[in-house]
Parts: C-alpha cells; structure tokens; sequence
C-alpha cells in the first residue's frame, strides 16, 4: 500500500508539472432567432466538448506549468447562421485575464470579439492542431487565438515576453490565408480582424503598447496589495505611454481593445482616489478612446 501512494504521489507532481498552458471555458450560444434541429444541437454540444479538450490539452508552448500557473481564458462561440448541414457562422468572444500578485483579484488581460466566424464541423470530428500546417477553419481560429492570448499573457510579465507566441499566432494567419475563409486578409472587416490584431502587436510602432501591458500589470496591478496609490501612478504612466501610438494613429484597434477591456477595472481602482487623479486619469482614457467619454467621465461621480 506504501509503494501505491508513493507511485500516485509522483504521478500528481509529474501530471502538475506537465499541466497544459491554458484554462478555458467553453461555452456555445445559438441565437434565440436560429431555428435548429434536435440533431444540430447535439452535434453543437458535442463540438464544445471538443473545443474544450484542443484548448486545454494541446501542449502550446515547450514551457513548464503547474496547475495553478494555467492561464484562464474563456471561449464564448455564438452560432448566428447555419447556411447548410454541418457549417456555421457567427462571432466569438475570447477573454484572458491573470491574477494580481498576492491578491484573489483576476485583472483582465485580453477581451476581444471576432464577427468573423465562418466554420464546417460534423459529427466525431476531431480537432488537432498542427504547426504550419491549415487543416480547417476552426482549428486555426482556435489555435490563433491561444497563441495570441498566451503572448498576451506573457507580455504582462516580462517586456515583450510574448514575442514568440504572437509570431506563431501570425503564422496561423499566413497558413489560413489561402482558404477563403473570412478574417485572415488585411483588407477584411475595415482592418478589424485577425491579420491586424497580431500584425500591429507586432511592429515596433506598436512597442508603447508592449511597455504598456508590462508595466501597468507588474508595476501598477501587481503593487496595489502593498501600496495602491503607487500602484495608480504606474497604472497612469503606463496607460500614457499610448499616447505615441494613438497620437499617430487614432482609434487604433489594439490600443481600443486594451483600454475598454480595463475600463472598469480603472473606474474601480480610481473610486477612491482624490479628485486631482480622477482628473488625471479621465482627460487619459478620453484621448485614448474618445468614443467612450462619457464612460469615462463616469470615474468623477
């Protein structure tokens, strides 16, 4: 008995060292409007069972992780249309969020939603991501996407730490390409879409923003358990370095998306501070995404 809880004791710590990179929840809505069929829906379920097990158990990087080290993410497919037997459209929502050091709270990292989803899946499919490699429309979505929001997460902690997974993520883009599915081009979507969303995070133009998300998560998030009004300031200087990008090129998808998907963790962190700040930071957010003013202006209320 001895030497078989000492075998199932390594065989946990192997298994948590060996632990996949990613966390993620899946989930599929049909549209209240959409029509579908007993069979459809059955075969829906069965796909997010399937999406669930190529997040989650595709080994991603070559790196360590435990258990506890698994980047939370979520996957939120919404089925739109259903043009024949076995093919979909629709968008997708993917979010990614990080803990804050020493803390229970989940900063969010990644919040983005793709209107461009066009798939086939049938009944047993199996979804196998392989590199270089295009085999269908939804592995390389998926596959995108997990590149781009490991990058994302490692970016948080070390200066451009997530390099190598947002070029892995572009050479998903590359090999789609030539399928004619939706969202892979440059001239798609008014340049919101996948080809842009890691072709700028990319360019050294685009470096504020890579500065941006290290120093706001582990100079501003990361600090706020031992002294919140630094924690603040780093979050205001961070945030300013964007600035560069969005002076030159104003409504810039990347810096938009990163600065909605913190819009309320930032009216939240400023809720308490003094009015001088709350100035501050709100003329900030209003340069960066005047669109949603009047959502910034409510930090001062």
């Amino acid at each position: 008995m001895k030497s078989l809880l000492t075998i199932f004791s390594l065989f946990l710590m192997f298994s948590n060292l060996n632990a996949q990179e990613l966390n993620c929840q899946v989930s599929i809505v049909i549209d209240a409007k959409l029509e579908i069929t007993s069979v459809e829906r059955e075969i829906l379920d069965q796909l997010e069972n399937t999406i669930y097990e190529l997040m989650n158990n595709t080994s991603w990087t070559k790196d360590d992780f435990t258990v506890e080290e698994r980047i939370n993410c979520n996957v939120q497919l919404q089925i739109e249309e259903i043009p024949s037997t076995g093919t979909f459209k629709g968008s997708m929502q993917v979010q990614s969020s990080r803990p804050a050091l020493n803390s229970s709270y989940n900063t969010t990292v990644f919040n983005f939603q793709d209107k461009d989803i066009a798939f086939s899946y049938t009944r047993n499919a199996a979804l196998i991501f392989t590199p270089n490699q295009y085999k269908d429309n939804l592995t390389s979505l998926l596959a995108f996407y997990a590149f781009y929001v490991i990058g994302m997460d490692y970016d948080t902690f070390s200066h451009s730490g997530g390099t190598k997974y947002f070029q892995k993520a572009q050479q998903v883009v590359v090999d789609a390409q030539t399928s004619g599915a939706p969202g892979w081009k440059s001239n798609e979507r008014g340049k919101r879409n996948r080809y842009w969303l890691v072709n700028n995070i990319l360019q050294e133009f685009f470096y504020p923003l890579r500065d941006c998300l290290y120093l706001y998560h582990r100079k501003g998030i990361d600090e706020l358990y031992n002294d919140i009004i630094q924690g603040r300031k780093e979050v205001y200087i961070a945030l300013e370095k964007l600035t560069k990008v969005s002076a030159r090129r104003p409504n810039s998808m990347n810096v938009l998306n990163f600065v909605q998907a913190k819009s309320n963790e930032i009216k939240n962190l400023y809720a308490e501070a003094e009015a001088r700040e709350k100035n501050q930071i709100v003329n900030l957010l209003k340069r960066l995404d005047p669109t949603n003013s009047s959502k910034h202006q409510e930090i001062l209320n």
